[in-house]
């Protein structure tokens, strides 16, 4: 099982519709398989995920965060890790918002 906890991701690329944007920064914490996270960033003041880590460090979580507009915003994502070339940890995540208008996409966040 990949090891998640206090490392620090960043988003390196997403698709239109999400709310990440290069400043925002995820710190995961993990216990045995569940994971959390706290993140913000330009266009969220503040955003919660929790998830499950499977055996080979596959994350399945769900996502909340109040954006800039003060819309409470909520959705679900999968992430597949990924060990760069310089040991960091890249995700390739799958997300699609369960509000707003439910929308799909895909982010790359790497660890910093």
């Amino acid at each position: 099982m990949v090891d998640y906890n206090n490392k620090r991701f960043k988003p390196i690329l997403t698709s239109e519709h999400s709310e990440v944007t290069s400043d925002t920064i995820f710190l995961y914490k993990q216990k045995g398989n569940i994971l959390t996270s706290t993140y913000k960033g330009e266009a969220i003041i503040e955003g919660h995920l929790i998830g499950l880590v499977s055996d080979d460090g596959v994350i399945n979580m769900r996502y909340h965060q109040i954006n800039k507009n003060g819309d409470l915003m909520t959705g679900i994502c999968v992430s597949k890790p990924e060990i760069g070339t310089d040991g960091k940890i890249i995700l390739h995540e799958s997300w699609q918002w369960t509000s707003g208008n439910k929308s799909k996409g895909t982010s790359i966040l790497k660890e910093i």
